[in-house]
């Protein structure tokens, strides 16, 4: 019987699956918005979306599934479902645009990173808390703009959204900085791996 490929290298997990539900829910997103123009029901799914991010992580270290695939989408769902619901809500007129364009600068910076750390030979960048902390207070600001564009109690979640959503831009802004960091530091190494400095013999 063939083995069992390992963890780091197998697709079809658990965690993986999880992972493809929640892309999978960035596209309902898009539908809920702009076809079936139900702004509410959009704000409930970058909720939902954006707060089970951590179930495959959960899921992927408890059942020993991690893998360079999850690794890899994980973070791909996280960056899809922001910028889908930053530029939804700037469509639509629920995010106010110096809360949305730096967001959306921020990632652009961020992409441009991650391609020239791959096109590099550097991989991915593991995820600060930090930056996981940034993430899940942008997905609170993001929905309390949606719902209190959509005139859902206003009066509580219009100052939830300006609150968090002042603290995770400059939260987002800060980290972004340090994985700037990381990836010259990984590319470093890389360049050193590569091109190891000769040794110079003195007589």
């Amino acid at each position: 019987m063939a083995d069992t490929p390992a963890a780091p290298n197998r697709i079809l997990t658990i965690p993986n699956l999880v992972t493809f539900v929640r892309l999978i829910g960035v596209g309902v997103f898009w539908w809920v918005l702009l076809v079936d123009e139900n702004i509410a029901l959009a704000a409930w799914l970058i909720f939902l979306i954006g707060w089970t991010d951590w179930i495959d992580g959960y899921l992927a270290r408890k059942l020993n599934q991690v893998s360079e695939l999850g690794k890899a989408l994980d973070p791909i769902a996280d960056r899809l479902m922001i910028v889908s619901a930053v530029v939804g809500g700037l469509v639509v007129g629920v995010v106010p645009g110096w809360i949305g364009i730096p967001l959306l600068f921020r990632e652009l910076i961020m992409a441009g990173v991650a391609l020239l750390l791959i096109l590099r030979g550097g991989g991915t960048l593991p995820v600060r808390k930090l930056g996981k902390w940034a993430t899940f207070i942008i997905y609170g600001a993001i929905p309390a703009f949606y719902l209190a564009g959509a005139d859902v109690w206003t009066n509580l979640f219009l100052p939830i959204a300006w609150i968090s959503g002042v603290l995770g831009l400059a939260l987002y802004w800060f980290v972004m900085f340090q994985y700037i960091g990381d990836a010259r530091d990984r590319l470093s190494a890389v360049e050193s791996y590569s091109n190891p400095s000769s040794g110079i013999e003195e007589n």
